[in-house]
């Protein structure tokens, strides 16, 4: 973990190249107190040792079943059945953690990437385990943005400056190919590309990462200012940041760190992770 010494920053985007309905602005001043924050997304590997030492089982392998991009499938799985309104997305039988596409694939070569398919529910045991929690939404930002002010990604405003790429994300025209132009065409290892100015990695792309806030597009703007932890009672939803490796500016814009998305506790898919904070000692 890093610690960060908290303060003032500049929360939120009205840069105009978002999305205006996830509530991504207004632009406003929030102060935090110091904490600590994982340098990188919990691993296999570290994923592992949690459900080694407690047994917990992963709501995707209780259930049978989670969500995997129809791209990564051999091709006797992509018979799976899609979500109608986005088909790329496959629910496929035996897809959890352990097997990541499913049958027949296993984690053996990725221990040093991110654990996908995990849960809002799972992520937070996990947490309380490692002795630690989920990072709230503007705790988050305040480490994405590595003591950045406004910019649009965690090391400035180009997205691959020199043409370097800087982070995992969809190359090519999404959903029906991917040059794998940045290095993969899945997760990347938790570690990979140059960390931002907080000596934190991979805090856009690679996989979406909870957050402790239940989602509301609107709360914010009248919301606290000061270690701002989301609207008080359920919505729903829970708060996901960072953007993944399937997401494309023309489609899913979201893999800047103003950006906001969010999904149901219970839900699972190939591309969300997490990571962890901790108060300050």
């Amino acid at each position: 973990m890093v610690r960060l010494a908290g303060g003032t920053f500049l929360m939120g985007t009205e840069a105009g190249d978002g999305y205006p309905a996830d509530g991504e602005g207004p632009v406003r001043e929030v102060r935090l107190d110091p904490f600590r924050i994982d340098v990188t997304t919990v691993t296999n590997a570290a994923f592992a040792a949690f459900t080694g030492d407690t047994g917990w089982v992963t709501v995707a392998e209780r259930l049978g079943s989670s969500f995997v991009f129809d791209g990564l499938l051999d091709a006797r799985l992509r018979s799976a059945p899609a979500v109608a309104a986005t088909p790329w997305w496959r629910d496929v039988r035996g897809a959890h953690w352990r097997s990541p596409e499913g049958p027949g694939s296993d984690i053996a070569e990725r221990m040093n990437h991110p654990v996908v398919h995990v849960t809002w529910r799972d992520a937070r045991a996990y947490a309380k385990w490692a002795g630690k929690r989920l990072p709230t939404e503007a705790e988050w930002e305040y480490a994405a943005r590595g003591g950045l002010v406004q910019a649009r990604y965690p090391w400035g405003d180009e997205r691959e400056p020199a043409g370097v790429h800087r982070m995992n994300v969809w190359q090519g025209e999404f959903p029906t190919r991917n040059t794998g132009a940045d290095g993969y065409v899945g997760t990347a290892p938790a570690d990979a590309f140059t960390p931002n100015g907080y000596g934190i990695h991979n805090t856009c792309g690679n996989v979406w990462e909870w957050c402790a806030d239940w989602f509301h597009p609107t709360w914010h703007v009248t919301g606290p200012r000061s270690n701002p932890t989301g609207p008080p009672s359920t919505t729903g939803r829970k708060a996901m940041r960072g953007g993944s490796y399937l997401c494309h500016e023309s489609y899913c814009f979201r893999y800047r760190v103003g950006a906001r998305s969010s999904n149901t506790p219970d839900s699972s898919a190939g591309n969300i992770g997490f990571r962890c904070v901790a108060a300050d000692d």
